[in-house]
């Protein structure tokens, strides 16, 4: 009991740091920037002003923008089916659909932070990471970790 409640915990731990990496604007930092998977804040006259994403090619930065949510969703659907699951799993039975759905996420998050890896501040020489960048190469490993223990996971028998 005592190890589903930690795996449970883990999880939402898990899906709470997605949605901070995916929400949060600051994947790219300088002095007077921060930049997210949304949008541009620029610090001028000491006011944050907000600008679209337009130095970034429209392909990469859609496609780290999807996996980031398709992430964030397939984690709260894998939530979701393993608390179903807890229910209705004869004993036994390993958790399969619900390490699938973790293995999903884990993908989308790694496809995510990789491109915008590669592709978005390959060239940058001013500014670096922020902690939203840093949350999802967490968040990629705790996925990848749930995923594991899901599909070991069984259900006792008594």
């Amino acid at each position: 009991m005592l190890m589903l409640a930690g795996i449970v915990v883990l999880h939402v731990t898990t899906i709470i740091l997605l949605l901070v990496a995916a929400i949060d604007n600051a994947w790219w930092i300088t002095n007077t920037m921060s930049t997210d998977l949304w949008g541009r804040w620029e610090l001028t006259n000491s006011a944050w002003h907000y600008s679209d994403l337009k130095d970034y090619p429209e392909e990469y930065l859609q496609a780290v923008q999807a996996t980031s949510v398709l992430a964030c969703i397939f984690a709260i659907l894998a939530l979701l089916v393993f608390v179903a699951q807890l229910f209705t799993l004869p004993k036994g039975q390993r958790f399969t659909f619900t390490g699938i759905l973790q293995l999903i996420a884990c993908l989308c998050i790694m496809i995510a932070a990789s491109i915008y890896t590669a592709e978005l501040h390959a060239n940058d020489t001013v500014g670096g990471y922020g902690h939203c960048y840093v949350l999802a190469w967490i968040s990629f490993v705790l996925t990848f970790i749930l995923a594991i223990t899901y599909l070991i996971l069984r259900k006792k028998s008594e």
